[in-house]
Protein backbone atom coordinates (compact mmCIF):
# COMPACT_ATOMS: atom_id res chain seq x y z
CA UNK A 1 0.00 0.00 0.00
CA UNK A 2 1.54 3.72 -1.04
CA UNK A 3 1.06 6.26 1.17
CA UNK A 4 1.34 10.07 1.28
CA UNK A 5 1.37 12.40 3.78
CA UNK A 6 1.17 16.08 3.22
CA UNK A 7 2.45 18.76 5.30
CA UNK A 8 2.82 22.75 5.74
CA UNK A 9 -0.21 23.94 5.49
CA UNK A 10 -1.14 26.90 7.78
CA UNK A 11 -2.60 30.39 8.27
CA UNK A 12 -0.79 33.10 5.49
CA UNK A 13 -1.83 36.41 4.50
CA UNK A 14 -2.43 37.60 1.10
CA UNK A 15 0.66 38.16 -0.50
CA UNK A 16 2.84 35.72 1.74
CA UNK A 17 4.29 32.11 0.82
CA UNK A 18 4.21 28.59 1.97
CA UNK A 19 5.87 25.49 0.94
CA UNK A 20 3.76 22.10 0.92
CA UNK A 21 5.56 18.97 1.10
CA UNK A 22 4.39 15.24 0.50
CA UNK A 23 6.11 12.39 1.57
CA UNK A 24 5.27 9.36 -0.84
CA UNK A 25 6.13 6.23 1.15
CA UNK A 26 7.87 4.17 -2.28
CA UNK A 27 11.10 5.47 -4.19
CA UNK A 28 9.83 8.16 -6.80
CA UNK A 29 11.49 6.09 -9.76
CA UNK A 30 10.44 4.46 -12.89
CA UNK A 31 6.98 5.65 -14.45
CA UNK A 32 5.06 8.07 -11.93
CA UNK A 33 3.11 11.34 -11.67
CA UNK A 34 2.70 13.11 -8.89
CA UNK A 35 0.29 15.93 -8.50
CA UNK A 36 -1.50 18.68 -6.24
CA UNK A 37 -5.49 19.45 -6.10
CA UNK A 38 -7.31 21.53 -3.71
CA UNK A 39 -10.82 21.87 -3.02
CA UNK A 40 -12.85 24.08 -0.75
CA UNK A 41 -16.30 22.79 0.58
CA UNK A 42 -18.66 22.90 -1.96
CA UNK A 43 -16.57 22.65 -4.67
CA UNK A 44 -14.71 19.74 -6.89
CA UNK A 45 -11.12 19.01 -6.33
CA UNK A 46 -9.24 21.06 -9.06
CA UNK A 47 -5.86 19.98 -10.04
CA UNK A 48 -3.09 23.04 -9.50
CA UNK A 49 0.04 21.14 -10.74
CA UNK A 50 2.26 17.82 -11.45
CA UNK A 51 5.52 16.52 -11.94
CA UNK A 52 7.24 13.10 -13.55
CA UNK A 53 10.60 12.64 -14.11
CA UNK A 54 10.75 15.01 -16.72
CA UNK A 55 8.29 17.17 -17.49
CA UNK A 56 5.81 19.68 -14.98
CA UNK A 57 2.84 20.91 -15.32
CA UNK A 58 1.33 23.98 -13.59
CA UNK A 59 -2.54 25.23 -14.09
CA UNK A 60 -3.06 28.59 -15.50
CA UNK A 61 -4.94 29.86 -12.52
CA UNK A 62 -1.45 29.49 -10.63
CA UNK A 63 0.70 30.12 -13.00
CA UNK A 64 3.75 32.20 -12.29
CA UNK A 65 3.39 31.94 -8.89
CA UNK A 66 2.89 28.28 -7.90
CA UNK A 67 6.10 25.66 -8.55
CA UNK A 68 6.54 22.13 -7.90
CA UNK A 69 9.56 20.60 -7.22
CA UNK A 70 10.63 17.22 -6.14
CA UNK A 71 13.39 15.46 -4.72
CA UNK A 72 13.74 12.04 -5.30
CA UNK A 73 16.48 11.03 -3.00
CA UNK A 74 14.00 12.10 -0.18
CA UNK A 75 11.22 10.70 -2.05
CA UNK A 76 9.22 14.34 -1.58
CA UNK A 77 7.45 16.19 -4.18
CA UNK A 78 6.88 19.97 -2.64
CA UNK A 79 4.33 22.57 -3.91
CA UNK A 80 5.99 26.05 -3.57
CA UNK A 81 2.99 28.69 -3.41
CA UNK A 82 4.28 32.32 -3.85
CA UNK A 83 2.04 35.78 -3.57
CA UNK A 84 -1.12 33.92 -2.16
CA UNK A 85 -4.45 35.12 -3.20
CA UNK A 86 -7.69 34.63 -0.48
CA UNK A 87 -8.74 32.31 -3.75
CA UNK A 88 -6.23 29.92 -2.71
CA UNK A 89 -7.67 28.91 0.29
CA UNK A 90 -8.70 25.33 0.43
CA UNK A 91 -7.26 21.55 1.30
CA UNK A 92 -4.55 20.88 -0.58
CA UNK A 93 -4.10 16.87 -1.63
CA UNK A 94 -0.94 15.31 -2.94
CA UNK A 95 -1.63 12.33 -5.60
CA UNK A 96 0.07 9.72 -7.36
CA UNK A 97 -0.29 7.84 -10.32
CA UNK A 98 1.91 5.17 -10.08
CA UNK A 99 3.21 3.19 -13.52
CA UNK A 100 1.93 6.58 -15.49
CA UNK A 101 3.18 9.57 -16.04
CA UNK A 102 1.77 13.02 -16.38
CA UNK A 103 0.01 14.30 -19.74
CA UNK A 104 -0.91 18.12 -20.29
CA UNK A 105 -4.08 16.17 -20.82
CA UNK A 106 -5.04 14.64 -17.28
CA UNK A 107 -2.57 15.54 -15.17
CA UNK A 108 -5.77 17.77 -13.79
CA UNK A 109 -7.96 14.99 -13.41
CA UNK A 110 -8.63 13.36 -10.37
CA UNK A 111 -9.74 9.62 -12.07
CA UNK A 112 -5.42 9.63 -13.26
CA UNK A 113 -4.29 9.08 -9.37
CA UNK A 114 -4.38 6.36 -7.64
CA UNK A 115 -3.16 7.13 -4.57
CA UNK A 116 -3.95 10.37 -2.13
CA UNK A 117 -2.84 11.88 0.85
CA UNK A 118 -5.34 12.92 4.21
CA UNK A 119 -5.41 16.85 2.51
CA UNK A 120 -3.68 19.86 4.62
CA UNK A 121 -5.26 22.88 5.04
CA UNK A 122 -4.24 26.53 3.27
CA UNK A 123 -5.66 29.58 4.57
CA UNK A 124 -4.85 32.78 2.93
CA UNK A 125 -6.75 36.49 4.76
CA UNK A 126 -6.64 39.63 4.34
Amino acid sequence: QVQLTESGGGSVQVGGSLRLSCQISRRLDGTYCMGWFRQVPGKEREGVAAIDGAENYIADSVKDRFNIPQDVVRDMVYLEMNNLKSEDTGTYYCAAALGSWCHWYDYYLTNHYTYWGQGTQVTVSA
